[in-house]
């Protein structure tokens, strides 16, 4: 980061086929395609929007942003744990 005031909030995005389209369970998790982990919303949204016009004449494929930052700090307080 350059500057202290800078606040990371990481991302991931990532992405599979699913079994069905009324549930979140993947057809093969040996065949996730991680798309990758990005410093915030804005940037992850992006990636996120362009993987999923790529693969739209799949109906079964799905992409999804995770918020990262909040599982490795679920209280906000900047501390891990």
């Amino acid at each position: 980061m350059s500057d202290n005031n800078d606040t990371q909030l990481l991302h991931l995005v990532f992405g599979g086929e699913l079994e069905d389209l009324e549930h979140v369970n993947f057809r093969n998790l040996d065949e996730l395609d991680i798309v990758g982990i990005y410093p915030n919303y804005e940037q992850a949204a992006l990636a996120w929007k362009s993987k999923a016009q790529q693969t739209v004449d799949n109906a079964h494929m799905r992409y999804f942003i995770v918020h990262m930052h909040k599982l490795l700090d679920p209280d906000g307080d900047g501390k891990f744990g």
